[in-house]
């Protein structure tokens, strides 16, 4: 390491101690041999606040008090939170059983019945015994002998009836001379003389008097005849009904039997006595689907004088002439086993037939049927009397399930609904099942940004959803939650059959934990990322034959996850070694400096250096942002250049009008710029390029500015020392090189054990800034001065070399717009100055750099 001086004498800012680059965890904290003798813990480790919160909305019972849990993805809150809820749902009672049944009064609308826990399957099995149990014992009713026996004594009794009044009409016939005829063409009648009929010569051979006499005769005898026939259906009819009566009477009597078993089992539940009354009712009224073949592809319905409406067709299967007595069991539970207790559900495809449950269709000779056994139960019907869990994000992008769930949270019921009702398009027949009441806790899952678009655009929403469960990514990196952390992930290592982590590897596992956060006093808790460095890592142990894993096996793991993502990188930086892309290492520029950004693609984040230059003339006070000009820089970027603008004005020649005209870029930037932590390193380029001090190529920096010349934090710090580190080791490593970066972004170091080592040995170096005259001094190794009571700054110090400059330009614009010789020899009329402030390129709106999110950040582009 070297010590710099300028020209004054004066130490400029050393550089950072090796132990303030990258924390380290002892293994000697971890008193185990490995994580499997260790006992595993849920994944709430620092989850405090959310922990309370999670546990008021599952335990408060007022309406609308559903949880939302906050937190980015890979953050482990599905699993902590399931598991937490499953803890609490098995010290719950088991919710109540749900079933539909055919409604017998109007078929398309299925009823619902309420059970409690463990019944529903009972009355499910209960009912197919009863329909099993009758037909066999329907058929061996009335196939008896006595069945038999009396059915044929009504059918004797109608045929006596019937014979009796022919015969007597027979004999009266026969008193008047006219004979009754049975013929193939129905009944006639014909006169008889000597006991023989008369043909229809003989008859004409009569004289007319007689022939008079037998027609008068026979017309009275046809209209006895008549009435007799016309008493026959009235017999039939009440044949039929006397046979109706009799199988009512045994089958009232075989159901009575069947059924009063599974009746008196279910007494205590008005609701299913009343249906199981219904069922009996209709078993003596249909009795004779128990007497049929298997019915035809679509079951006939009841005659019509049962007085019942039709529903809607029936699909046809083997047998389909008792579906109408089967029991749908929509939701059931058990008192003890795996189902006691409340359910948790989560619901991957929240769809609105999967969210509310739907009537399914089967296609039956070119339409489509269906009846109640198809209704089928959704998400919300299973997690009825526990805890449904949704991914937000998923829910809406479903169509109508979103208003679907506030409406069956509002109402505090389950409606299936149909799609095809929300779109107006023509519906197949349908049913209409009942509502099922609900009482569910629904949590849904997403990030900040959604939980807050949500709040701030649907009112049904914080009515809904009233208690937030805001989970930590980070946790502050103590002996304490080190030991929880590794206990996490040890239980990980022993649930997924991985192996264990030894002392060092746990050691290593937190230190990767802490440069995830970004920070060195802070640990990440997003358990995805660390449970995919874990599977890798004991895949790696494996194939190095370790029987832990150790830190070798932590850091191939995270080698390995960032070279297979590591082509964009290694393109950018040989682009950069290939002196495509123009970046210096050594020597020194004026007005050209290093600055430092963040390239994020996908689940790749690197770091680059970028040069930025700055020229200044005489012109009318501006800073040209060629970003800006060039739509490429964002308003955050325009932000700084601005704030640039007012320090210059605010610090140096107080008393002359800012007559510089500046212009700054980034240079070989093809791409979209935004952000402000550049801002610091543009303004050591504007400095330099008034001053005319050339500053140290060697050096890149990163930091954004305010009007007060305080040096700010960034994101990506890390990120961003590893790139300009990369390539100064890749041409050669000369003890001079280094990054400056804000003093207030020390703490968030977590570099690279290769970074740290080249800093402790001395071939690399990190400088903490708190004020741009410290950065300023470092660049250029000159002292940057403060103003003294004087009110000058010392002779020879960047500062005033800088105000000495904008006081020339001041002057020489005064000059010019008298009409005379500017000091730098320049020459014009007022006429000419007037129009060159008229177009002078800084009179545009200007712009600024790139501000920075965290390393764990998303964004496109570059960031500074």
């Amino acid at each position: 390491m070297t010590d710099e001086s300028d020209a004054n004498g004066a130490v400029p800012v050393a550089p950072l101690a090796p132990d303030a680059l990258r924390r380290r965890c002892d293994p000697a904290q971890f008193s185990f041999r490995t994580t499997a003798a260790l006992d595993p813990i849920d994944g709430l480790v620092g989850q405090e606040r959310a922990l309370d919160a999670l546990t008021f909305g599952a335990e408060m019972s007022g309406p609308g008090f559903n949880v939302f849990v906050l937190g980015i993805p890979g953050s482990g809150k599905h699993n902590a939170v399931k598991a937490f809820l499953r803890e609490k749902a098995e010290r719950a009672p088991s919710p109540d059983d749900w079933v539909y049944v055919h409604n017998f009064a109007e078929p398309h609308r299925p009823r619902a019945l309420r059970l409690p826990p463990g019944r529903a399957q009972r009355l499910h099995e209960g009912m197919q015994a009863l329909i099993d149990g009758l037909r066999t014992a329907f058929p061996a009713v009335f196939e008896s002998d006595d069945y038999q026996a009396r059915r044929k004594e009504i059918d004797a009794g109608f045929q006596r009836q019937q014979q009796a009044a022919f015969t007597e009409l027979a004999e009266d016939a026969a008193k008047q001379g006219i004979a009754i005829l049975r013929t193939q063409s129905g009944i006639s009648m014909a006169p008889i003389r000597e006991d023989k009929a008369l043909t229809p010569e003989e008859f004409k051979a009569l004289p007319k008097k007689e022939q008079q006499a037998l027609q008068k005769k026979m017309q009275r005898l046809q209209t006895a005849l008549q009435e007799i026939m016309e008493t026959v259906p009235r017999l039939d009819k009440e044949r039929r009904e006397q046979i109706r009566e009799l199988d009512r009477r045994l089958a009232t009597l075989a159901v009575r039997r069947a059924i009063n078993d599974l009746a008196d089992a279910f007494a205590d539940l008005p609701d299913v006595k009343a249906y199981l009354e219904e069922v009996r009712q209709d078993l003596v009224a249909n009795a004779q689907l128990f007497l049929s073949g298997p019915s035809a592809p679509m079951e006939p319905e009841p005659d019509a004088p049962t007085g019942r409406p039709t529903p809607p067709p029936r699909p046809s299967g083997p047998d389909t002439r008792f579906r109408r007595y089967e029991v749908n069991v929509m939701v059931r539970h058990s008192l003890d086993g795996e189902d006691a207790g409340a359910p948790v559900v989560t619901d991957d495809h929240p769809a609105l037939g999967n969210l509310l449950g739907r009537v399914e269709h089967m296609a039956q000779m070119g339409a489509l049927v269906t009846d109640f056994t198809l209704i089928k139960p959704g998400s919300l019907h299973r997690a009825n009397g526990g805890y449904l869990l949704i991914d937000a994000i998923k829910l809406l992008r479903q169509p109508f399930a979103w208003d679907a769930l506030k409406r069956a949270l509002r109402n505090s019921c389950v409606t299936i609904e149909s799609p095809g009702a929300y779109m107006s398009v023509a519906a197949t027949v349908t049913l209409e099942p009942d509502p099922i009441p609900l009482d569910v806790k629904v949590v849904l899952f997403g990030d900040r940004y959604l939980f807050h678009l949500l709040s701030s655009q649907d009112p049904d929403f914080r009515e809904l959803f009233k208690v937030a469960a805001d989970f930590e990514e980070i946790i502050e990196w103590d002996e304490e939650n080190a030991g929880l952390l590794v206990r996490l992930l040890g239980g990980i290592c022993r649930n997924e059959d991985l192996r264990p982590l030894n002392p060092k590897g746990a050691a290593a596992i937190v230190e990767h934990a802490a440069r995830l956060a970004g920070d060195s006093e802070r640990l990440s808790v997003r358990i995805g990322p660390l449970a995919d460095v874990l599977r890798e890592a004991s895949y790696w142990a494996g194939k190095a034959e370790h029987k832990s894993i150790g830190a070798a096996d932590i850091k191939r793991a995270v080698d390995e996850g960032i070279r297979r993502l590591d082509r964009a990188r290694q393109r950018s930086h040989d682009a950069i070694l290939r002196d495509t892309m123009m970046i210096d290492t050594d020597g020194a520029v004026v007005g050209q400096v290093n600055g430092l950004s963040v390239h994020v693609l996908g689940a790749s984040s690197f770091g680059r250096p970028t040069r930025i230059t700055a020229r200044v003339r005489m012109g009318a006070g501006r800073v040209l942002d060629i970003e800006r000009e060039a739509k490429l820089g964002g308003n955050l970027h325009s932000k700084g250049v601005l704030i640039l603008s007012g320090f210059l004005s605010s610090r140096y020649a107080l008393n002359a009008p800012v007559a510089m005209a500046a212009t700054l870029v980034f240079e070989q930037s093809y791409g979209g710029v935004d952000g402000d932590s550049a801002s610091s390193t543009e303004l050591y380029a504007l400095l330099s390029a008034l001053s005319e001090v050339p500053l140290k190529q060697s050096l890149a920096i990163t930091g954004s500015v305010n009007q007060l010349g305080e040096v700010q934090a960034i994101g990506g710090v890390n990120h961003k020392i590893e790139g300009f580190y990369d390539i100064c080791a890749a041409r050669g490593l000369t003890g001079e090189q280094g990054v400056l970066i804000p003093a207030s972004n020390v703490k968030h170091l977590m570099l690279r054990e290769d970074v740290a080592e080249a800093c402790r040995k001395g071939r690399f170096h990190v400088y903490a800034v708190t004020h741009i005259d410290e950065g300023i001094a470092l660049l250029t190794g000159r002292e940057a001065g403060e103003r003294g009571g004087d009110g000058l700054f010392p002779e020879g110090s960047i500062n005033r070399l800088v105000e000495d400059r904008l006081i020339g330009f001041a002057e020489s614009r005064r000059d010019f717009g008298k009409g005379g010789r500017s000091k730098t020899g320049a020459t014009g009329t007022k006429a000419k100055a007037n129009k060159e402030d008229n177009n002078d390129p800084d009179d545009t709106r200007e712009d600024d750099e790139s501000g920075d999110k965290p390393e764990n950040g998303s964004e496109s582009g570059s960031k500074e």
